[in-house]
């Protein structure tokens, strides 16, 4: 990298043919995948990019999907289907704008996908759709999850069978107007010396469609059990909630956001608190990094997005695998997107 650096073209070359992984698809631009084995395949729940001209801001803006399209996988190197348009925009009852990353869950036959949108008051709220089938296509619910709020829904199912939703993201997901339990339009980050803003947590209802509960902070400590700072922003929570179990250990990851690591922290119980543990992804072509982590034939997969094939639009990524692998202790890898030339901001 550092031979390159005189020369952007050149660098950004040097990573693309260096990168340890290929896009998955590039028909069109997908991102944020959430991973599940269901029916013995590989789904993947991705965000759908488009090009909409909307200029760029750190709100997030020029993200503005408007549908999503499930992809399949036999086997982690095998042909990718994409099953078409599974839920668009237009469809749901009290949509506003902006359809981002989404997550499933299956319960007794029924598949149920999750989605961060505002409504017409331009707020984030999180919403859900029902399907017979794992690709779709899913009809949603005429309004919002009661009490919902902010983005990046995570649903992860524990061994008692027990669903548990993961989420919220800050900047222009909104979670700073949160603060308290009333929305304030005007809600802030904290100050540097301030513990940083928690992603939540919520157990869901028997039917899938409701939280059993109120959200709950989800707490992220340091080894000596304090709480990670605002101003720690290689460690701090900023989106891209993710939930898995390894030998009987819960891993909550998440994206450090404007400094762009994936990070990963470690708890006995799905609220937490959780110590973090460390990084997983270095940077990617990009701005945004979002993941998600599955089992899969006795392995381990990190699916991940990058810029390569748009050459660095930040609003328009596509999708990558990488194995995942664990150390003796249950210490996770660092996986370098690009090999040695992994930039590491």
């Amino acid at each position: 990298m550092k031979n390159n650096s005189e020369n952007p073209v050149n660098a950004f070359e040097a990573l693309v043919s260096n990168a340890i992984a290929q896009p998955l698809v590039e028909h069109i631009y997908t991102a944020d995948p959430a991973a599940h084995v269901f029916e013995g395949k590989i789904y993947i729940y991705p965000s759908h990019d488009v090009e909409t001209g909307t200029p760029e801001n750190d709100n997030g803006d020029h993200f503005d999907m408007r549908d999503y399209h499930i992809l399949s996988m036999d086997s982690i190197d095998g042909e990718v289907k994409d099953h078409g348009n599974a839920l668009d925009v237009k469809n749901i009852p009290w949509a506003g704008r902006q359809l981002w990353d989404s997550d499933a869950a299956c319960k007794d036959g029924k598949y149920y996908l999750y989605f961060p949108l505002k409504d017409k008051q331009d707020i984030f709220r999180i919403g859900v759709a029902v399907s017979d089938s794992p690709s779709g296509p899913f009809k949603p619910e005429e309004k919002p999850m009661k009490g919902s709020y902010s983005i990046d829904p995570c649903v992860f199912q524990d061994d008692d069978g027990a669903f548990y939703m993961y989420f919220g993201g800050i900047w222009g997901g909104q979670l700073q107007r949160w603060r308290t339990a009333q929305y304030d339009a005007n809600g802030t980050t904290p100050e540097a010396h301030e513990p940083a803003i928690a992603p939540r947590v919520a157990k869901l209802a028997d039917d899938m469609l409701e939280f059993a509960e109120t959200p709950k902070e989800l707490l992220i400590v340091d080894k000596a059990g304090n709480p990670l700072l605002a101003s720690d922003e290689d460690r701090r929570f900023f989106e891209a909630s993710w939930m898995h179990k390894y030998k009987g250990k819960y891993y909550f990851s998440y994206s450090t956001g404007n400094t762009h690591y994936l990070c990963y922290a470690t708890g006995d119980n799905p609220y937490g608190p959780f110590t973090y543990e460390g990084k997983i992804l270095t940077p990617v072509i990009g701005w945004t990094t979002h993941h998600s982590i599955v089992g899969f034939k006795d392995k381990w997969y990190l699916f991940y997005h990058d810029c390569t094939v748009s050459e660095g639009k930040t609003h328009l990524r596509s999708l990558k695998v990488s194995e995942l692998k664990y150390n003796e202790d249950g210490t996770i890898q660092l996986i370098r997107p690009y090999g040695e030339l992994s930039p590491n901001w």
